[in-house]
């Protein structure tokens, strides 16, 4: 046990290279770090175990900070565990620095996470709890042993997907998830009680957790709420401590300034930062500066988790002796390569919906690829995801032999939670939902794409053909909004989500197949909930690959050029044969992903869409959706409203999404 004082000195050191981040960055958030400095003091200096050497290293404990906006705290701690340099923090918010505003995944630098929509981070915590245990039951307690830390405040606790990932967490049982709740009272433009007036542990605990109330800023109780956090069995751990916004901060005359929420999001600034740094011990001359028996603190951990490590490490190598084809196993799964899958066996039927196809190939999925998880918002059988539910069974409380995350009616959460599986490495997760309530899981879809996370989002239902339920679950404009992913490129230079929309059931496999390879960013996969007519049986599929591709029957020569994704190419091909009856030419083309298109060398986008060609666009989404394929000269009939209930054949004839239509619609456009 270190020793109370010296705990203190060290959590001041962390307050004081936290202003200095901001006052020098003129730009930040002093406050929160402050008050949670004595938590991720007692964590990092005495709990979390890692590998100073190896800081990707499979086995090591992982802290996922759900406030980003308190990030000075993170890289003041991660300063003293020498992940990063005083140069590296002094440079805060700056171009090219590797200490941006809100912290960005980098586990060379000990950042599990990206973190700043609040509420996300913790999600990300639970997730990465399940993978854990997941692994666990397939691996052995030798190499998965670790724990899940998060860090959450008072606007996390707010966010609504705190209750769906409590809900979740605490009916998982996931005792090996240990969450501090930074309760400071203050937020960005009022005290907390303004906004809420609840028992936040009773909460918790009415979820299945087991929850500690501390003094968040006493170390000794910091640790002995750990202790007993790490000894919990079956339940995750909520450390409930009440901290003090801004502690140890002074005001330009010398009076408190602590618990104000005039720090929370600016600099102190002036004699405020001056006489704050005084008054926790350092110099405002030189704030930049680790307290010698501070960095000792942290260098005998470093030690002493060297042997932790190492006795860890030893047992590793006696375990993959013992057990080879789980050790291969395991170097498999946490390397980021794709599985490798035989798809040869699989016989799609046609003339089936896309989702039906979906559910084929999750189960040739289920059978080949030991680590993957899959998940469903209370949709499974709906969305079809049971094709892999079928083959295993769910995870419950102490039993994660399956493979299947039932999330309820969560689908932020569940998101959230299946990115969080990916960031823990060692599996691949996919979650499935109809397409309209990808509404819900937006921000998840952006972190996913920001932190690269090769999540694969399954949404079926894709249109207005949803029918009978009517306009509240018939998507229109979703489509539109997830293709603008593929048009906004991540900081690789990628497009930031694959999105695809098979045109039959056979396409579909070979964007499974897509999916299941793309391990580098996010894939959406949009199927249909109605029976699709396939394409000829001559088509080469693979030709998806490409993003669009000429559907085999195509005129060589001609008039026209239709181009549609998904359900309508089929309408497509039966327009086409209605206009060669009047003696035009037509080419039909499949879009199933713009993006990918894109990616194409110039010559093949111009043999599939000449720029000089009439091009007619048919979409059951908004018409923007293919004016980028049709050009300035085309023409797009799309849906420029809600939908309505009848039906699905009814809404086909009522909207005009027949082959009748088409053919009366390219008339008009040709005339």
């Amino acid at each position: 046990m270190n020793d109370k004082k010296l705990m203190n000195r060290a959590a001041d050191n962390i307050r004081i290279l936290s202003v200095a981040m901001v006052e020098k960055a003129k730009s930040g958030h002093p406050g929160g770090a402050m008050g949670g400095a004595d938590f991720i003091n007692v964590l990092f200096s005495e709990f979390l175990i890692y590998d100073p050497d190896q800081p990707e290293w499979s086995g090591r404990d992982r802290f996922y900070l759900d406030p980003g906006h308190m990030s000075p705290m993170l890289y003041a701690a991660l300063t003293l565990q020498r992940k990063f340099t005083i140069e590296d923090i002094k440079q805060f918010r700056q171009w090219g620095s590797v200490t941006p505003g809100h912290p960005e995944r980098d586990l060379a630098h000990g950042i599990e996470n990206s973190s700043g929509p609040l509420g996300q981070g913790h999600a990300y915590a639970a997730g990465a709890a399940v993978a854990e245990k997941f692994l666990e039951a397939r691996l052995g307690h030798t190499t998965m042993q670790h724990k899940i830390y998060a860090f959450i405040s008072d606007g996390g606790v707010q966010e609504g997907i705190s209750a769906e990932v409590g809900r979740l967490a605490g009916n998982l049982g996931l005792n090996n998830l240990i969450m501090f709740y930074d309760a400071n009272n203050i937020q960005l433009s009022t005290e907390c009680g303004a906004v809420m007036n609840e028992d936040t542990g009773m909460k918790y605990r009415a979820w299945g957790w087991n929850v500690l109330e501390i003094d968040g800023n006493n170390p000794d109780a910091i640790r002995e709420a750990l202790v007993s956090a790490n000894k919990e069995k079956n339940r995750p751990t909520l450390i409930i401590g009440r901290t003090i916004m801004a502690k140890g901060a002074l005001q330009a005359d010398g009076s408190s300034y602590e618990n104000s929420i005039k720090t929370h999001g600016a600099p102190l600034g002036g004699d405020a930062y001056t006489n704050t740094v005084k008054n926790l011990g350092g110099d405002p001359e030189d704030p930049f500066k680790i307290f010698p028996e501070v960095q000792k603190l942290y260098d005998d951990r470093a030690t002493e988790l060297r042997k932790i490590v190492a006795e860890r490490h030893a047992a590793e190598e006696v375990w993959a002796k013992e057990n080879p084809k789980k050790a291969e196993q395991m170097h498999e799964w946490f390397s980021g390569k794709a599985p490798k899958i035989d798809w040869s066996g699989l016989v799609q039927k046609r003339d089936i919906p896309t989702r039906n196809g979906s559910a084929a190939c999750l189960g040739v999925i289920a059978e080949q690829v030991p680590n993957m998880i899959v998940s469903s918002a209370d949709l499974s059988n709906s969305d079809k995801t049971d094709g892999f539910l079928n083959k295993t069974h769910a995870f419950t409380r102490d039993d994660f032999s399956g493979a299947f995350f039932q999330a309820g009616v969560s689908e932020l959460a569940m998101a959230c939670m299946c990115i969080g599986m990916m960031l823990h490495g060692g599996v691949i997760t996919a979650m499935g939902t109809f397409f309209v309530f990808s509404d819900y899981m937006k921000p998840a879809i952006r972190m996913a794409a920001l932190m690269k996370t090769p999540v694969k989002f399954v949404w079926s239902h894709d249109a207005f053909r949803v029918g009978e339920d009517g306009p509240t679950h018939e998507p229109v404009e979703q489509e539109a909004q997830i293709r603008l992913m593929e048009k906004l490129q991540n900081h690789d230079g990628q497009d930031s989500v694959r999105v695809l929309r098979p045109a039959d059931s056979e396409a579909a496999t070979v964007c499974w197949q897509m999916a299941m390879e793309n391990m580098e960013t996010p894939t959406a996969l949009i199927f249909s909930r109605q029976n699709v007519k396939s394409l000829p049986e001559s088509t080469d599929y693979q030709q998806t690959r490409k993003g669009a591709y000429i559907v085999t029957g195509s005129d060589e020569q001609f008039d026209v050029i239709l181009v549609a994704s998904g359900s309508e190419v089929s309408t497509c091909v039966d327009g086409a044969s209605l206009l060669r009856k009047d003696g035009l030419k037509v080419r039909v083309v499949s879009a199933p992903s713009e993006g990918l298109f894109r990616r194409q060398s110039k010559e093949y986008q111009e043999q599939v869409l000449p720029k000089d060609a009439k091009i007619f666009g048919l979409t059951a989404g908004l018409p923007v959706t293919l004016e980028g394929l049709v050009g300035a000269n085309g023409k797009v009939y799309g849906l420029n409203s809600f939908g309505f209930s009848a039906p699905y054949k009814v809404l086909d004839e009522k909207l005009g999404f027949t082959a009748e239509n088409v053919y009366k619609q390219v008339k008009d456009f040709l005339a």
